[in-house]
Order: structure tokens, then C-alpha cells, then sequence
């Protein structure tokens, strides 16, 4: 005789109650709702999950009863958020070369994913299109550009691979026009794209792709992200000026006469800086340069190379020179002046 015999030909009400409760607890897992998968959980982690009931037969405790294993693994989820990285736009001077643009690329999915990069420097609405000459990826991870230490960018050829959660500095190199006046913007867009599944749309399947083998499901961001950065123009302008004086009282231009050349240097631009500016003219022919004439902002300047900003002659050969420094916007103009004589051709 069995345990079901013995057990239901003392009390079958009893019996049946207890055998339903078990079945009501093995099922009962399934009807509820199943949590919410964190992106953050590694694609490839495996969820099982087992139901067990435990129950009291009259005075025999201790029987327990286990449901089958549900088991499922992660996908894995192609995600990617890119941000501009420079805390206002990055003041140029027209006519920079490889001006400098910041930006990050985070893997925000839940496995290893390689991105493609891109730029578009042709956008609209900006004044001026920055003349893209390079992307640097940020080599030793510190979040700055190191021109002898970053690895230039070659697209299929050195896609960077970020873990999930995991970010890299890119950096934008540009030329800057000719023409832009002050204040006017220029415009990048760094585009960062799943070599997996970019650009398909949210929630497609790639059997396989995944960590591991696992599935891949393209995520809220299809997989794909850009930013936009911006340059803001600066104007370095010179202004030259001339008045001539020759030895009859006149303003003739003849031998003997004296030119005095005033040169005003200036920069304008919301937040511009004009980095280690070096002023130089060359003598004209047909003329000497008149020793000592040489002034900044109405103080006078020696000829010598020596402790004080300008020189004649010794940076550059026949060449008047004044080292002007930093100069940023709103800061006074820098005047510089000096003198020649108009020489005799006999």
C-alpha cells in the first residue's frame, strides 16, 4: 500500500487539501510579475529560479517538494550616450590650426561593444564650418589631450571597444577659416555608432552578437549617439598707420624723410584669448630704421635683446619685434610704434 492509499483512506478531505497546496505554491511564481532587468546586469549572467514547498502530513513534518528550473541569460542591450565635454564653446583665432574639441563616448548597454565614429563639420545654423583635420582618441585615459601619447582615429581600423559603463575622451581637431568675424560659432557633430547593431531600431534582435553568444537587443538610443560642439570666432586685428615728416616741413616722401609707423593690436571675441602674440615688421627697402624709436603703449623699448619686450634686429634680421603676450578681449589695445629714415639711393 502506498502513501496516498494509507494517507486518503484515513482522511481524504485533509488529503486533498494538502495535496492542492503544493500545487498552489508551484504555481503560484508564475503569476508574478517578473522584475525589471537592470541594463547594468552583464549581458551573459544567468537568472534561474526554482519553487519550493515544504508541508506537514498529520504529525510527519519535513516533506518538501521542488518545481522544475526556469533559467534564462542576460542579453545583451547595445546602448551609447556621447556628451561635449568643453565647458563653453573653445574661443579660436581665424586662421588656427588643429584647435581642440572635447567629447566623451560612454557605453551605457551591458556588455563589450565596439563604436564607429563620425564627424560632420558642413551643419547649419552655425557661421562657419571648421575645416576637420583629425579625431584623437584619449590613449592613456586621462581625459586630456596629449598630442604625443593619443592614438589617431581610424575608421574600421581602430573602433574603440568600451565595457559597459565605460567611457573615452575623443578629441576633435580643426582648422579655423579665414574669414569669421567676432563672436561668429562653428559647429562639429561627433557621431558615435554600435558596430553590432547601430542605427537599427530599438528592441531588434541580433542572434549571436552578444557577449558570450549571447542575443543582442538594440536599446532606447538605437544603439547610436551624437553631440554637437561648438567654436566661437575671435578677431586678432592689426591696424597700420603711417605719418611722414621731411626735411622741408612737408609730408613728401623723399630722402631724408622720417616715417612714423603706429601699429594698434587688439582682440575681440566673447571669451577670446590670443596665446603667446609676437608682433613683427620687417624695415622696408629703401629705408633704415632710426635706432631708439622704438615704443609699446608709449613707453620706450631698446633695440637690444634684453629684459624688456621688443628688439630690432636680433629675434629676426632687419625686424622690428615686440613680444605682446596673452592678449584676451577687453583688455587695451597694444600700440606700438616706431620710426625710419628714407634713404638717399646715392
Amino acid at each position: 500500500m502506498n502513501f496516498d492509499q494509507i494517507f486518503f483512506g484515513k482522511n481524504k478531505q485533509i488529503g486533498l487539501r494538502i495535496r492542492l497546496l503544493p500545487l498552489l505554491f508551484l504555481c503560484f511564481p508564475l503569476f508574478l510579475p517578473l522584475p525589471a532587468l537592470a541594463v547594468g546586469t552583464p549581458a551573459g549572467s544567468a537568472i534561474s529560479n526554482q519553487a519550493f514547498v515544504t508541508y506537514t502530513v498529520e504529525t510527519i513534518a519535513g516533506f518538501t517538494k521542488s518545481s522544475n528550473i526556469a533559467s534564462f541569460t542576460v542579453a545583451e542591450v547595445l546602448d551609447a550616450t556621447l556628451s561635449w565635454q568643453d565647458a563653453a564653446p573653445v574661443p579660436v583665432i581665424a586662421g588656427d590650426i588643429n584647435r581642440v574639441l572635447s567629447f566623451q563616448v560612454t557605453n551605457t548597454g551591458n556588455g563589450h561593444d565596439r563604436y564607429g565614429l563620425a564627424i560632420n563639420a558642413a551643419l547649419s545654423g552655425d557661421d562657419f564650418d571648421p575645416a576637420f583635420t583629425t579625431l584623437v582618441l584619449d590613449a592613456n585615459g586621462n581625459n586630456l589631450y596629449d598630442p604625443a601619447v593619443d592614438t589617431v582615429y581610424t575608421p574600421g581600423v581602430n573602433d574603440p571597444v568600451l565595457a559597459a559603463d565605460a567611457s573615452l575622451a575623443v578629441f576633435v581637431l580643426c582648422d579655423i577659416p579665414s574669414g569669421p568675424d567676432a563672436d561668429d560659432t562653428g559647429d562639429i557633430r561627433v557621431t558615435a555608432t554600435s558596430v553590432i547593431g547601430g542605427g537599427a531600431p530599438t528592441g531588434t534582435i541580433i542572434a549571436g552578437a552578444g557577449d558570450g553568444g549571447t542575443d543582442a537587443v538594440v536599446g532606447v538610443s538605437g544603439a547610436a549617439a551624437d553631440f554637437v560642439g561648438t567654436y566661437r570666432a575671435a578677431v586678432l586685428s592689426v591696424v597700420k598707420s603711417a605719418v611722414v615728416a621731411d626735411p622741408y616741413g612737408g609730408d613728401h616722401v623723399v630722402p631724408g624723410a622720417i616715417i612714423t609707423y603706429t601699429l594698434v593690436v587688439s582682440v575681440s571675441g566673447t571669451g577670446a584669448t590670443a596665446t603667446g602674440v609676437i608682433f613683427e615688421d620687417p624695415i622696408p627697402d629703401n629705408s633704415e630704421y632710426l635706432p631708439g624709436s622704438m615704443t609699446l603703449n608709449g613707453t620706450g623699448l631698446s633695440d637690444a635683446e634684453d629684459t624688456d619686450a621688443g628688439d630690432m634686429g636680433q629675434t629676426t634680421a632687419n625686424t622690428v619685434t615686440v613680444f605682446l603676450g596673452n592678449l584676451i578681449a577687453g583688455s587695451p589695445d597694444q600700440t606700438i610704434t616706431f620710426q625710419v629714415r628714407v634713404t638717399d639711393p646715392t
